[in-house]
């Protein structure tokens, strides 16, 4: 018999509701919701109908029902959620970016190894049915070596000093907040770790990242090239071009459809799985690998993109204010 997972969620803003929207799992429940507040708590468990709502997190990971603890409060914030739960004995499925830095994910994945636990980013993109179809359809067609990848990101955000977006003591800045998306979809694709070539960035007024572009190689020769801003739209598309044949993915994050054009130029529309079940199919693998039916293989992608923006923010010798 299948066990039926206790969730909990810690962090109770607009992706919390989101989860919650679309969490719908048969072998899985949302169990618990914890926030800084108890009245939030309690709201937001007697209108999603969650048993259990709990204002302090320590309470929480008390409780011996909760299987998975899913992190859904500011990055900035995410280690000091991932880390007890882990020392609770909770497997952690936890937003991006999962960390701020790659040495605090060293350490959260040192001590979910320790403790013989699950830690996984809540990244849509390694958990579509299309990137699957995409990777099979790359050998089956003969599409030779990978050779470049480009991925653009670009929202234009109210240039106000005050909001989330551009708060350095939020953790602010264009590159934990899309960057990650788009580093993700390169990594998907790459066949060896990226290291970054080159990088520049401009600073909004409060200092943090509004626009950058950074470029990457692996030791296969793999170029990619990735472009994000928050003070202009920019279409979410990512290019995947091998030696015979190229794919395109519009909305990269949440994709159900693809183009592929091969060397003659002639174009056939690719299609695998439902945009607007994204976070069941993530949601569902993290269910996976903590029943051990499924390798923790995004982990793996994880680090490397954590690793390309911790070596970016050196670059550039950029630190948050809680940083210093």
């Amino acid at each position: 018999m299948t066990k039926s997972f206790h969730w909990a969620i810690v962090g109770l803003g607009n992706i919390a509701h989101s989860f919650v929207k679309y969490f719908n799992q048969p072998d899985g429940e949302i169990y618990a919701v914890c926030s800084r507040s108890q009245a939030k708590a309690d709201r937001f468990a007697a209108e999603h109908h969650i048993p259990k709502a709990y204002g302090q997190l320590s309470a929480l990971l008390a409780d011996p029902e909760v299987d998975i603890v899913y992190v859904a409060t500011p990055h900035n914030y995410h280690i000091d959620t991932i880390l007890p739960a882990l020392r609770a004995g909770k497997h952690v499925f936890c937003e991006k970016a999962i960390t701020m830095d790659s040495a605090q994910l060293e350490t959260a994945k040192q001590l979910a190894a320790a403790n013989g636990l699950v830690l996984a980013e809540a990244m849509t993109i390694y958990h579509m049915p299309l990137y699957a179809k995409l990777h099979t359809l790359a050998e089956q067609r003969q599409l030779g070596p990978l050779k470049m990848v480009q991925a653009s990101f670009g929202s234009f955000k109210d240039p106000d000093p005050t909001n989330r977006f551009f708060n350095p003591e939020l953790a602010g800045g264009a590159l934990l907040d899309i960057g990650v998306y788009a580093l993700a979809f390169v990594q998907e694709f790459l066949t060896a770790e990226p290291f970054l070539t080159g990088t520049t960035m401009h600073r909004f007024k409060t200092g943090v990242d509004e626009s950058s572009t950074l470029t990457l190689r692996t030791a296969h020769d793999e170029l990619a090239t990735v472009a994000l801003t928050f003070r202009a739209k920019m279409p979410k598309q990512g290019i995947v071009a091998f030696e015979n044949g190229y794919f395109t993915i519009n909305d990269y994050t949440r994709p159900d459809s693809a183009t592929l054009t091969n060397a003659q130029g002639e174009t056939e529309l690719i299609h695998a799985g439902d945009a607007h079940n994204a976070m069941n199919y993530e949601i569902k693998a993290m269910q996976q690998m903590v029943a051990g039916q499924l390798p923790n293989t995004s982990l793996a992608k994880t680090t490397a993109v954590m690793a390309i923006m911790t070596a970016a923010r050196t670059q550039w010798d950029y630190r948050y204010p809680f940083e210093k």
